[in-house]
């Protein structure tokens, strides 16, 4: 069995987040999975098997299975697509039915995916204190128009939006800290934006419950972002587009179109290249 590596929510033919896609017959046993995963030191690996009608999916971090993983499910998109021709096909994951589609442009494949249902609640102010100091903000750094927030798109992330591009270029932790605070608060990511204009954001994605500094493009984070601001009324205009992973080098291009029920899927969509 071979691991794929694909580059998701790739910027043209540069950037997006590496994530590793292995295709097979049966799941190798959960400790293989995890061993496999931290040897690739992405992120995230997908593992994907066959059920006839579509594919079950589970997803690995370095340090532990996560539930949900938009980059990896887009880079799955493409690798379906390479493999079977383009489509759309259907995921179970474990808590939660999707859908991904990729199909082949040229030397990329462009890939969509189906969220889980969304949901959004105000985040507790310890909780919120506890973070900004994690990150050396204080309260005058946000943007009062943007409540802290716990979203939900198949993983579960705090949002803060911070009131400048520069704060968001600053940021910086310590790695232990806050995989400590994640995992006790039982978050994925912690999602800090900056709000260019109402549909155009840029974002960063600490990603310490997994092991990972920061993800490059985290497209669950994004997800539960949009459903968020669907949550809080904001005018996104039924979409918004993400830069993520600039501040990194790895600047990558997220879209999420937004329909107007509360809690509905989120569609996320971009570019892949194979690594």
């Amino acid at each position: 069995m071979s691991v794929l590596k694909i580059a998701a929510f790739s910027d043209g033919n540069a950037g997006g987040n590496p994530a590793g896609v292995m295709i097979a017959n049966k799941f190798p046993d959960d400790s293989e999975m995890q061993r496999i995963a931290a040897e690739l030191g992405f992120s995230e690996t997908v593992f994907a098997v066959s059920t006839g009608t579509g594919w079950r999916v589970r997803y690995f971090s370095p340090e532990s299975e996560v539930p949900f993983c938009g980059h990896a499910t887009i880079a799955l998109g493409a690798a379906l697509a390479l493999q079977c021709g383009d489509g759309v096909f259907n995921l179970r994951l474990n808590h939660a039915n999707i859908t991904v589609e990729g199909r082949r442009t040229g030397d990329t494949v462009a890939a969509a995916l189906q969220s889980p249902p969304t949901r959004s609640q105000a985040a507790p102010e310890s909780l919120v204190l506890e973070t900004l100091a994690l990150f050396g903000y204080t309260q005058n750094d946000l943007d009062p128009r943007f409540a802290p927030a716990l979203a939900h798109g198949g993983a579960d992330h705090l949002v803060l939006v911070l009131k400048s591009r520069e704060k968001l270029a600053a940021m910086q932790y310590d790695l232990g800290t806050g995989r400590e605070l994640m995992n006790k608060a039982g978050l994925v990511t912690i999602l800090l934006a900056y709000a260019q204009t109402p549909q155009l954001f840029h974002t960063r994605n600490p990603f310490a419950s997994g092991g990972v500094y920061e993800d490059p493009a985290t497209g669950a984070a994004t997800a539960a972002f949009a459903g968020y601001l669907r949550d809080m009324a904001w005018p996104h205009g039924g979409a918004i587009d993400i830069v993520q992973g600039e501040d990194m080098g790895m600047r990558s291009r997220l879209r999420a179109e937004i329909p107007p029920t509360s809690g509905s899927s989120i569609k996320v969509s971009g570019t892949a290249r194979v690594m």
